[in-house]
């Protein structure tokens, strides 16, 4: 054990020491060269969060935490502790800025999923009811539901007759994933719901988003999907982006599940972890955008 912090401090101590050197050969400090040397995106932005997060400047290590509204001021402040002048170096300015709002937005987006994810399904809050119904009528538009509890929830994936026993384990997080993509993705819900119901593939369609919904959550959490984000998102991550990624690991689940033909519903738990492993392996890879056409790579490039 004291070996190992020994250790741990002497490559510490040589790190800072080559930094040092470096800076003095160069002439740029550490947030220059990342800058300059990489290109916009998830490369760039995890470089400038790990290098913030262990600077020995307590300023730099909390700038990764701030409120959006205190960026631009951050940003001041870090050119003014690194002594760099913004006249000189305008566009490392925009670029930190940039690389900050993704930093501190996939903070603020993990709150607000947590969040969601925390509130239980009420069934006396009419937005509540009214969500779920959209659900219904989105994916089943040609069938009206005959009544709120009702054994016609089996139809799209519920287990029951109430669908609010369901959401015990995302909350409302759940629904609103289920909404989103029976709402914008209609088409490619629909027929993933139809398929769902086929004996060949039978899997419960709300159920199985649900759970899609705790894995997307789990990458999240762990920032497994900070590279996905920060390719995509120009700026601070949104529900939205989350949404858009949940709608995607739906459907490339559906096609993962096809194409493992299980013999049935108990072999979900080897598929989903199967399918999670290959998820986490494509976000190793730092240029990796899981959904290509929601990506805005093009208008990082000026940043």
């Amino acid at each position: 054990m004291f070996v190992q912090v020994c250790l741990y401090f002497y490559c510490k101590c040589l790190w800072r020491c080559l930094k040092f050197v470096v800076r003095k050969l160069t002439g740029r400090c550490e947030l220059q060269r990342i800058c300059y040397n990489t290109k916009p995106g998830a490369a760039r932005t995890m470089k400038i969060e790990a290098s913030l997060k262990g600077s020995k400047s307590k300023r730099l290590q909390t700038s990764v935490s701030v409120h959006p509204d205190a960026i631009e001021k951050t940003i001041d402040d870090i050119m003014e502790l690194k002594r760099i002048n913004p006249d000189i170096n305008p566009q490392l300015g925009v670029s930190l800025q940039a690389c900050l709002l993704q930093i501190v937005g996939y903070r603020n987006l993990i709150a607000e999923v947590e969040k969601l994810r925390r509130e239980p399904y009420d069934s006396e809050n009419p937005k509540h009811e009214e969500m779920l119904l959209k659900l219904w009528k989105c994916l089943k538009p040609n069938s009206p539901l005959k009544a709120r509890i009702s054994k016609q929830w089996c139809e799209i994936g519920f287990q029951g007759d109430d669908p609010k026993t369901d959401f015990r384990g995302m909350g409302l997080l759940g629904l609103y994933n289920l909404v989103y993509f029976a709402e914008w993705d209609t088409e490619i819900a629909q027929q993933v719901l139809s398929d769902s119901l086929q004996p060949k593939y039978s899997y419960s369609f709300a159920i199985v988003g649900i759970n899609i919904t705790d894995l997307a959550y789990n990458l999240l959490v762990s920032g497994a999907l900070k590279t996905h984000f920060y390719n995509v998102a120009p700026e601070a991550p949104t529900l939205t982006h989350f949404q858009q990624t949940f709608c995607y690991l739906m459907h490339e689940f559906h096609k993962f599940w096809i194409e493992e033909d299980p013999l049935d519903i108990m072999e979900f738990n080897r598929v989903r972890e199967k399918f999670h492993k290959r998820i986490l392996k494509q976000l190793q890879n730092p240029e990796m955008a899981l959904c290509p056409h929601f990506a805005a790579s093009e208008s990082l490039i000026n940043m």
